[in-house]
C-alpha cells in the first residue's frame, strides 16, 4: 500500500514531464505518417503506372530505406543534415527520418496492393470513357484501399515505437522522458510499466482508427 501511494505521488510530480513527453510522442509520430502515407501513396501510384524513367528513382529510394534500419535513418538525418548546410532541429531530423521510412513501406504497400487489382478493369475505365484519374478515383484505389488498411495500421504502430528512438538524438520524448524521471526517483519498473501503457493508448487509437475507416469502405 505505501509504494503505490508512494508511485502515485512520484507520479504526481512527473506529471508534466510526462505530458509533455506523450506529446511529443504524438506529434512526431502523426506527423510521420501522415506525411509518409502522402509520400508513400504518390510513391506507389508512380512504381505502379509511371514509365521506366520516372520509376528508377522512386524504386531507388524504397529499396534504399527499406533496407536501412530505421535507427541508423535516424542518426544519419540528424547527422547528414547540418554537413549539407540544413540546419535543423533534433525534433524535426527525427520526424524526417520516420516520415521517409513510413513512406517507403506504405509505397510497397500501395504498389502491391494495386498490382493486385486486374489490369483489365483499368482498361474497362477508359473503354466507358473514364480518364485515368477517375479510373484512379472511382474504381482502382476503393479497391485497393481494403487491402491497404490493415497492413497501414501494422506500419503506423510500428513508427509509433520507432519513435522512441529519438531519445538518442536528444528528443524529449515519452521515452527518454520517462528515464529521466526514474533518474531522479529510482522507480524503474513502475514508470517503464507507464510509459508502455501509454504507448498501448497510442497504438490501440490507431488501430480503433483502421477498424473504423475498415466499416466505412468494406462493402455492403
Amino acid at each position: 500500500m505505501y509504494e503505490a501511494h508512494s508511485w502515485l505521488q512520484e507520479l504526481w510530480i512527473a506529471r508534466e514531464t510526462l505530458l509533455s513527453g506523450f506529446l511529443t510522442s504524438i506529434e512526431c509520430s502523426a506527423l510521420a505518417i501522415i506525411c509518409g502515407t502522402v509520400i508513400g501513396m504518390f510513391a506507389g501510384l508512380v512504381l505502379t503506372y509511371g514509365n521506366v524513367w520516372s520509376r528508377l528513382p522512386f524504386r531507388f529510394y524504397v529499396d534504399l530505406i527499406r533496407g536501412t534500419p530505421v535507427f541508423v535513418l535516424v542518426l544519419a538525418v540528424f547527422y547528414m543534415a547540418p554537413a549539407l548546410g540544413w540546419q535543423i532541429s533534433a525534433f524535426q531530423a527525427g520526424a524526417l527520418g520516420l516520415t521517409l521510412f513510413c513512406g517507403s513501406h506504405v509505397a510497397e504497400i500501395v504498389r502491391g496492393s494495386l498490382q493486385a487489382i486486374p489490369r483489365g478493369q483499368l482498361e474497362a475505365g477508359k473503354a466507358i470513357g473514364l480518364t485515368f484519374g477517375q479510373s484512379l478515383s472511382y474504381v482502382l484505389l476503393p479497391q485497393a484501399l481494403r487491402q491497404i488498411l490493415p497492413t497501414w495500421v501494422n506500419s503506423s504502430t510500428e513508427i509509433v515505437k520507432a519513435s522512441t528512438l529519438l531519445s538518442v538524438i536528444g528528443v524529449a520524448e515519452l521515452l527518454l522522458s520517462t528515464q529521466q524521471i526514474i533518474a531522479r526517483n529510482f522507480m524503474t519498473l513502475q514508470f517503464y510499466l507507464f510509459a508502455g501503457f501509454l504507448f498501448f493508448i497510442i497504438n490501440y487509437a490507431i488501430e480503433l482508427l483502421g477498424r473504423h475507416i475498415e466499416k466505412r469502405v468494406a462493402l455492403p
